[in-house]
């Protein structure tokens, strides 16, 4: 019990300096240049508070659940030394997880004119088919950076073929996939099967699952716009809820309460039953473990329905409100500078970082640091939505950007260490989660409204730029990071040396 109560101080912590400056932010917006209705206001505050306490469950029932799950279903699939085992067992995993992810129903909906079911069956293959490629990739020691190259240069050939309206949300797809069920599981799946190899890259190949299983849903996205043909997809913005008084406002969340308890059972279901299927299979059942794995199931499950339900019914109106007032404003350019500082402070915010980044401190043993991932981070986001909102204000095809912006990452994979590469484009997946899903997309279809553009082309994309981003800021830093290094050693070398020509020297006076 001392160590839960440790670890709910510890997150809170971690939650409220990852919340409150996006409550400042909204807020100062609010009370200056873009007022909302006190109805909205009133929501998005409740939606805070919400966000705050399923965070705060979410990344303490992780850290006793979902990674322990993950390493030791990792740990106990390799050590049967069956190559068919592995490859079954992770494709039915990734699979089962996908079908259960909370965003892909979401995505499922924005594209009207294929069918859901093929649409979430066809993303769910596509993950569970490159999580077996990532983990044969791990087992055999492939470098991750040919594998990149060579499937992103198949995707963007394949844009040459897809309509140009359906583009956005075939990049999207790649990050809204990856959400808060799928994340934490995956790298902690990854982490137990890298601890059975005892070579010097098994921690630089622990890394790299996330960023495989994001190529799968876009190259499906792309495969179905080639066969259904979707032509041009329409989407109106959704409306906004108008509330007048407490009662309604109440019924308001009353009303997704259950929905959002429904979908996350579902989500978490898969996982639990896979996970009992590996314990009796594996026969190694702890009672103490079981117990505390049981209580962490049960803070990720009442997080994310309070985390999910406030960012949907609170956050989602008070985004789409702003994106459509500030952009109605005379000097509607001011929304990429605000629209930068939103992306700066919201990444910090999205579930998955959390587990990201703490693992990439544990397994690099601090030399990379959860502050410099945090910090590569925001600013990766900060400039995506920057760019996001350039694209709402001018139309400019999200190829313009997505294009040069891959080129660049897919070439520092060359020039950086393995495992910086891995964690940046794992990073791309984590950093497009909820938070981007529900305030960032509404807040950049109500610009887009506001400035007549077209909201399938010019607003949706944006999870796909945020997902880029990172790819690129946390390279550069594990450049400067291989640059630094080269620069202590040549003086640890340079020392050495002069300190053994100095002895040297003293002998030779001694002799004299």
């Amino acid at each position: 019990m001392q160590f839960i109560h440790s670890k709910f101080k510890e997150k809170f912590l971690e939650t409220l300096k990852a919340v409150v400056p996006i409550l400042a932010i909204v807020m100062l917006l609010c009370f200056s240049i873009a007022p909302i209705p006190p109805s909205i206001l009133v929501s998005f505050l409740i939606g805070a508070v919400l966000l705050i306490v399923g965070m705060l469950l979410f990344n303490v029932g992780v850290e006793l659940s979902m990674t322990p799950i993950g390493e030791r279903v990792g740990s106990i699939m390799t050590r049967s030394k069956s190559l068919l085992i592995v490859i079954l067992v992770s494709f039915v995993m990734g699979f089962a997880i996908t079908i259960s992810e909370p965003d892909l129903q979401v995505l499922a909906q924005q594209v009207p004119s294929i069918p859901n079911l093929i649409l979430i069956l066809a993303v769910a293959i596509g993950v569970a088919a490159f999580l077996v490629l990532a983990i044969l990739r791990m087992l055999f020691g492939i470098p991750l950076s040919y594998l990149l190259v060579f499937f992103y240069t198949i995707i963007f050939v394949l844009t040459a073929f897809v309509p140009g309206d359906f583009l956005a949300i075939a990049f999207d797809s790649g990050g809204v996939t990856t959400g808060p069920m799928t994340v934490p599981f995956i790298m902690s799946f990854g982490i137990g099967i890298a601890a059975i190899r005892s070579d010097k890259h098994a921690a630089d190949d622990s890394f790299g699952l996330v960023a495989m299983c994001s190529i799968g849903p876009i190259l499906a996205v792309l495969l179905l716009g080639m066969i259904f043909n979707p032509g041009s997809v329409e989407q109106v913005s959704e409306a906004i809820p108008v509330i007048d008084n407490t009662v309604d406002l109440w019924k308001l969340f009353a009303v997704e309460f259950p929905t959002y308890m429904k979908e996350i059972a579902v989500s978490i279901l898969p996982i639990i039953v896979f996970y009992g299927i590996v314990q009796l299979i594996a026969r190694d059942v702890n009672k103490r473990t079981l117990i505390k794995i049981g209580i962490g199931m049960a803070y990720t499950y009442v997080g994310l329905v309070l985390f999910l339900t406030g960012v949907n019914v609170g956050f989602m109106p008070a985004g789409n409100y702003l994106g459509q007032t500030i952009a109605g404003l005379p000097f509607a350019w001011i929304i990429v500078p605000i629209g930068m500082i939103i992306g700066y402070f919201i990444v910090l915010a999205e579930p998955a970082v959390f587990v990201l980044t703490k693992q990439v401190e544990e397994m690099t043993s601090g030399a990379i640091s959860a502050k410099a991932m945090g910090l590569s981070l925001s600013i990766g986001v900060s400039v995506s939505v920057g760019l996001a909102m350039i694209r709402v204000l001018t139309g400019i095809s999200i190829l313009w950007f997505l294009i040069p912006g891959y080129a660049i990452a897919l070439i520092l994979t060359f020039f950086v260490s393995k495992i910086f590469t891995a964690i940046a484009f794992d990073s791309g997946g984590v950093a497009s989660g909820p938070m981007t899903a529900t305030f960032l997309l509404p807040f950049a279809m109500g610009a887009c409204e506001a400035a007549g553009g077209n909201i399938i082309t010019d607003a949706f994309g944006i999870v796909a730029m945020v997902a880029m981003t990172p790819l690129i800021t946390i390279q550069v830093m594990g450049l400067i990071y291989k640059v630094k290094e080269s620069k202590l050693h040549k003086a640890a070398v340079y020392q050495e040396v002069h300190t053994s020509l100095d002895a040297y020297g003293d002998m030779e006076i001694i002799d004299l």
